[in-house]
């Protein structure tokens, strides 16, 4: 050694704060979890193909559409009394037919 460098102290051995049982039974835990794409199909995590400052703004955009297109199919669903003009509901299992209302433009 040289006169300029000091002596360092040993490095302290650490305990493991957990028993060799529970860190095996945790290792053989994690050697069985799913893989990151598995769980992205699951839908457990959400895919990161996006940067994360635009994330929101693409889950609000994917909301959007998706409200668009039910707003759609429920319009183009058939009214009750179509359905019971071609026998295919019976009049008692029709809801109550009542003039259109005004909040359906």
């Amino acid at each position: 050694m040289s006169e300029s460098e000091t002596p360092r102290p040993p490095v302290p051995q650490r305990k493991s704060s957990i028993d060799p049982q529970t860190a095996s039974k945790l290792e053989k835990y994690l050697g069985q979890r799913p893989d990151k794409h598995e769980l992205i199909d699951r839908n457990i995590l959400k895919d990161d193909s996006v940067a994360p400052s635009l994330q929101a703004a693409k889950e609000k955009l994917q909301r959007s559409q998706l409200e668009d297109k039910l707003e759609h199919a429920l319009q183009q669903r058939p009214k009750p009394e179509e359905l019971v003009k071609e026998g295919i509901l019976k009049e008692t299992e029709a809801p109550p037919f009542s003039a259109p209302s005004m909040d359906n433009r």
